[in-house]
């Protein structure tokens, strides 16, 4: 299995809930909706809504900018099943990185190879390294850079190239 170009109009950019808050606190959110095939799943978007609002930064993530998104994935429970199946690490994974990554096996098992996914989390980190996904995983930082959008303020370290560079390369070492 190939991973798809990420400046092809064709492939689909499937976020997760620290991709898209970070996108709109560093408001480069509309121009990575507005240039791209950008997905996420239910559980996601949840997660955004809600946010922790007593945490310092809480960035609020409104219905409209969601509702810019390209498409938004159910997953139900035999999809979350079969996942779980594949990868028994799915255990550690919040819900949304869970059913994200669920709904990308389910394209894979569809046939549909053209999408990528874009995490800053370690667990999904791991996950794409065992189940041999890691360069389907981008940084928000290329995407960004994709459509000529510049984050201001700065991106979080976790959301650059650097970051993921390094993790991937320490998961795939068993570091």
């Amino acid at each position: 299995m190939s991973t798809p170009p990420l400046a092809s109009a064709k492939t689909v950019i499937l976020v997760d809930t620290t991709a898209i808050i970070e996108a709109v606190r560093t408001k480069c959110w509309n121009a990575l909706v507005g240039g791209r095939r950008v997905e996420t799943v239910e559980e996601c978007c949840n997660e955004a809504r809600r946010g922790d609002t007593l945490r310092y930064g809480y960035v609020e993530v409104t219905d409209e900018e969601l509702g810019r998104l390209r498409r938004v994935h159910d997953v139900d429970r035999k999809i979350e099943a079969q996942f779980g199946l594949a990868y028994p690490g799915a255990t550690g994974m919040d819900k949304g990185e869970r059913h994200l990554f669920a709904h990308a096996y389910a394209r894979i098992a569809a046939g549909d190879d053209v999408w990528v996914i874009s995490s800053a989390d370690k667990a999904s980190v791991r996950a794409a390294i065992e189940l041999e996904w890691g360069d389907r995983l981008h940084s928000l930082e290329a995407l960004a850079k994709s459509v000529g959008a510049t984050p201001k303020p700065a991106l979080d370290e976790q959301h650059t190239e650097a970051w993921l560079v390094r993790m991937r390369t320490q998961y795939r070492l068993g570091v």
